[in-house]
């Protein structure tokens, strides 16, 4: 009796996430669709989605971010930001913890999910992780945001991993990017998010959310040969608080 109670409550818990994502997309409609018209207004719509969709949902299911911050960004200065990928929860801390404005290089596939997946496809750098086209066609798109002062956010483990891994290989495409455009890398490691909202569906539960902004890896001297080095350097230092 008592686990067919968690489980009907871990059920409610997901109806109401996805009713806190899907809500202020449809308050706020008009205003998104008119800021995702042209690539210019990008920072006021993601000043809109960071505030008024990323912090009530975080807020409304009772995660209570908590961040460390080693090394402060610097305002209107591009960043390559990467993280380990747990939790749908990820994208929301991630908006909560950059104020300089960023664009998702993500998977195609969440284009499907309805009303989200629509908003979605207009404002990140899609990949279909299949295509070699798509995916050379990630590094044109994301010169020209960079260019316009943003920064980009890959998670690059690729995907999320498989539950018991703690934290899988590094792609290397934020790697190269970052140095082909000689921005900063920003590691981050996401400490409770799997706990609070995993992709296991009978699970999680309201609590506090720790995110630790690691200092930044510069990379201004180096060159495309050093990317593997740069890769598993970020990695490590963000899988050491995940162990």
């Amino acid at each position: 009796m008592l686990g067919l109670i968690k489980n009907v409550g871990h059920v409610l818990y997901r109806v109401w996430f996805y009713i806190l994502v899907t809500v202020p997309i449809l308050l706020f409609f008009p205003f998104l669709l008119i800021l995702t018209i042209s690539e210019k207004t990008y920072p006021q719509f993601f000043w809109l989605a960071r505030n008024f969709w990323a912090r009530p949902i975080l807020y409304g299911m009772g995660c209570f971010p908590k961040v460390i911050r080693e090394q402060p960004m610097q305002k209107e200065k591009s960043y390559m930001l990467v993280a380990n990928h747990t939790s749908m929860l990820d994208i929301m801390l991630m908006l909560h913890i950059s104020r300089n404005p960023f664009v998702f290089v993500g998977k195609m596939e969440l284009t499907s999910i309805p009303i989200f997946g629509f908003f979605y496809k207009r404002v990140c750098i899609l990949v279909d992780r299949d295509s070699v086209k798509s995916r050379t066609g990630v590094y044109r798109r994301a010169k020209r945001r960079l260019d316009q002062g943003l920064s980009i956010c890959i998670f690059p483990e690729g995907g999320v991993p498989e539950e018991d891994i703690v934290l899988d290989k590094f792609k290397d495409g934020a790697f190269k990017m970052a140095i082909a455009h000689k921005i900063p890398v920003v590691p981050m490691t996401f400490l409770d998010n799997k706990k609070r909202f995993s992709f296991t569906f009978f699970s999680g539960g309201p609590g506090r959310i720790r995110a630790k902004v690691h200092e930044f890896f510069e990379t201004g001297i180096l060159s495309a040969s050093d990317t593997s080095t740069l890769r598993e350097e970020v990695r490590e230092v963000i899988l050491k608080d995940l162990v």
